[in-house]
């Protein structure tokens, strides 16, 4: 019997990290939503640092979604900002009526334009003026309580954030990493973290991955180091709808892409099966010795591959290569939820 690992449905473009005027962006909201409707993407979610603006909804449209964000960070204290560790973290808001700011605080981490916008937050005394420590246990407290206070939470390039094992081993209660961030690749950092991720999954966490471009949008649309249109996260909700499309965040109903497409993924009689825009390479990576890879042969095209479902192993995920070294990653299949739901 087939097994459907993506569902099957319409696919809406989206940028789950942004930033606007109300922080360190340069566009304001209207301005980026008119920006990414240009590129054909339909949902974007604002995540601008340590305030949660809440009336960003009010974009929305039955063509367009505007989901309600924001970015908080937990820096090493006393060290100087080119050598810090830090830790970055989004919450976006699961229902357009939570538009509480997680964490608040009246002073520190907020700078610059955020200065001028602390009186249009809502808050609700919990965990206000927290003092955040750049430890597994404080982390931790952050993503699981903004788990169960109603927000999608993502951990943030964690190269550019100068994290490594010892770091995000540590951290629980994420719901997915940033495979990709678009911003700290052009800068300079090769913030791609699929060996990050599979650290993560292998320690037991059942989280998901996301491509994001954490714009700001300092240069003009022509320039090579634009920062918008570099990775984003293709999500299948029932309908383009607030929930609907924050449903199918916390369902994983959902792949991250630089550039390629993934069409179909599914399982039938012991195999799976990947249908693709055109690849260079297809791979499934697993937690064990059970890898596999297609590689296009010279004038042939390569839309379509098979692998044997590993069942000793602990989940299977799946990578695109084109032409151009762009990815697309699905999120990790754990073998007993795919063994079960059979």
């Amino acid at each position: 019997m087939r097994k459907y690992l993506l569902p099957q449905g319409r696919y809406y473009k989206a940028n789950l990290h942004c930033h606007s005027t109300y922080s360190d962006g340069k566009l304001t909201p209207a301005e980026l939503k008119e920006l990414y409707i240009s590129e054909g993407y339909s949902i974007l979610a604002i995540t601008d640092h340590c305030l949660l603006i809440p009336h960003h909804d009010e974009l929305s449209d039955e063509s367009f979604v505007v989901l309600n964000g924001t970015e908080l960070d937990v820096p090493q204290p006393g060290i100087d900002r080119i050598y810090r560790k830090t830790c970055h973290i989004c919450y976006i808001a699961l229902s357009p009526e939570n538009k509480v700011t997680p964490f608040y605080h009246s002073e520190k981490y907020v700078f610059g334009n955020m200065t001028g916008h602390r009186d249009e937050v809502l808050r609700d005394g919990v965990d206000e003026e927290y003092e955040r420590d750049h430890t597994g246990e404080c982390i931790s407290y952050m993503m699981q309580k903004g788990r169960e206070r109603g927000y999608f939470i993502t951990y943030n390039h964690p190269t550019w954030s100068l994290e490594d094992y010892s770091d995000y081993i540590n951290y629980s209660g994420m719901h997915a990493i940033e495979m990709y961030n678009y911003l700290s690749t052009i800068q300079g950092p090769d913030d791609i973290n699929s060996r990050v991720y599979d650290d993560i999954l292998r320690s037991g966490n059942r989280i998901y991955c996301i491509g994001g471009d954490d714009n700001h949008n300092g240069r003009p649309r022509d320039h090579r180091r634009f920062d918008s249109f570099g990775a984003w996260t293709m999500i299948c909700p029932e309908k383009l709808e607030y929930t609907s499309v924050t449903d199918a965040l916390t369902a994983g109903s959902f792949y991250a892409s630089m550039g390629p497409e993934i069409k179909s993924l599914y399982v039938e009689d012991g195999k799976v099966y990947i249908e693709t825009s055109p690849a260079e390479s297809i791979v499934m990576m697993s937690n064990i010795r059970r890898w596999g890879s297609v590689h296009r042969e010279k004038g042939k095209r390569l839309t379509r591959a098979e692998f044997k479902l590993p069942l000793d192993a602990s989940y299977v995920r799946f990578t695109v290569i084109d032409k151009y070294g762009k990815r697309a990653d699905t999120n990790a299949y754990f073998i007993d939820d795919i063994i079960s739901e059979k």
